[in-house]
């Protein structure tokens, strides 16, 4: 599973003209899920992103976590993320998990979020998505479950 995380002043999502998730500060975070992952790499890029220290504390040093100011998080699946450009020009997706299990693994991931205590909204898995975002900083960091050790 795949996560590109994103410390944002606001952040929003719209699916047919109408605005289906937004947040102000926190973090947008989207979320790939490839074939094999399973509801244990859900669980750790949920809390390892929960408890990423990416704010400012009052010494303006990343020390704080989304949890820690009081933050949302805007997750929204992405497969691009398992786009393989390495031949050709055309990506190959064929590491993406099928829609019906990331779908599955993408709730998994939001509800651990919300287990985590974060206020989070979400996008419309499989619709096409305007995403507005207004990164702050910027920081933005990769994560991957494969690569947790």
């Amino acid at each position: 599973m795949r996560a590109v995380v994103q410390r944002v002043l606001r952040g929003s999502v719209t699916v047919d003209n109408e605005i289906v998730g937004q947040i102000g500060h926190g973090l947008v975070v989207l979320l790939g899920v490839g074939c094999g992952d399973t509801v244990e790499d859900a669980y750790y890029l949920a809390d390892k992103i929960s408890q990423l220290r990416i704010f400012d504390d009052q010494e303006c040093k990343l020390n704080l976590s989304v949890q820690d100011v009081g933050g949302s998080v805007l997750a929204i699946s992405q497969f691009t993320l398992f786009g393989d450009c390495r031949k050709g020009r055309r990506p190959s997706y064929s590491e993406a998990a099928r829609p019906e299990e990331a779908r599955e693994l993408y709730e998994v991931f939001v509800q651990r979020l919300v287990s985590n205590g974060l206020t989070t909204a979400t996008g419309r898995f499989q619709e096409h998505m305007v995403v507005e975002i207004i990164n702050d900083g910027p920081v933005t960091l990769l994560l991957d479950s494969r690569k947790q050790f």
